[in-house]
């Protein structure tokens, strides 16, 4: 299927200031760059590294005073076809990738070790996949999503307690219990095409038979048609944005569209 992209970040800085974007769809072997671009008004110089677990990139910039502009284009061919995840088998740990050990650790916002027993105890006969859809569906089904229900500081724990949230902290206890019996777990970003409001979507990734598999507890949009932007351990490594001072936000649009191929 061809997507087609817009996001625009619109955004007032008091003074100079670093910022670092994730926005740029990344090239996968399950997601082809047909076409991209990406302008920024009233910023210096762009300079793109490789983003985290060599995903995508990222763009450093330094903005002028007053407004910033960012308009990211593209059109993306996603050809990821339906995976029965309960058929999936779990990794054994000592063929781990060196760049896919990390992501079966406790992380700042996704505490798998305090999950453990619960883990454990609700879930005693599971395995590999099978265990990661259960622990999907878990979420799914306990969680109530709340917009403006949480804040940055929000993490896996709290969300468990509170059970309410919005993709973000789906993601980070759907990570959190997953990493708690030894899956690597990733959050990720993505475009979602029907996804209602539009926005950047956080997802996660499971390695399970030797390759990574999103998952979304939300169930807000399929996950077939989902653009990677970038991949880490937590919310932070993911961050669309980050501003090394005071940024106020006037508008943010993202558009994900159906593109006739014919």
């Amino acid at each position: 299927m061809r997507v087609a992209i817009e996001a625009i970040l619109d955004y007032d800085f008091a003074e100079p200031t670093d910022v670092l974007l994730a926005v740029e769809a990344a090239a996968l072997p399950d997601q082809r760059i047909v076409s991209q671009s990406h302008i920024i008004n009233n910023a210096g110089p762009l300079t793109n590294k490789v983003g985290g677990s060599g995903v995508g990139r990222r763009t450093w910039t330094r903005t002028g005073t007053g407004r910033m502009l960012s308009t990211y284009r593209a059109t993306v061919d996603v050809d990821r076809p339906a995976i029965d995840l309960a058929s999936l088998a779990k990794s054994p740990l000592p063929s781990l990738p060196e760049d896919v050990l990390p992501f079966i650790w406790p992380s700042r916002y996704c505490e798998a070790d305090r999950f453990v027993s619960f883990v454990c105890g609700h879930f005693p006969d599971l395995e590999g996949g099978a265990l990661v859809a259960a622990l999907r569906d878990w979420v799914h089904d306990n969680l109530i999503y709340v917009p403006g229900s949480s804040d940055g500081t929000t993490t896996a724990a709290d969300t468990f307690v509170a059970q309410q949230g919005v993709c973000r902290d789906y993601a980070h206890l759907t990570a959190a219990l997953i990493r708690s019996r030894d899956i690597p777990a990733r959050l990720v970003s993505v475009y979602a095409l029907d996804l209602d409001p539009p926005d950047f979507h956080a997802v996660v990734e499971v390695w399970l038979d030797g390759a990574w598999h999103i998952v979304d507890s939300t169930g807000l949009a399929p996950v077939e048609t989902m653009v990677r932007i970038a991949v880490g351990r937590d919310a932070t490594d993911i961050a669309f944005m980050t501003a090394f001072g005071n940024a106020m936000m006037n508008a943010q649009s993202i558009l994900v569209s159906r593109v006739d191929e014919g």
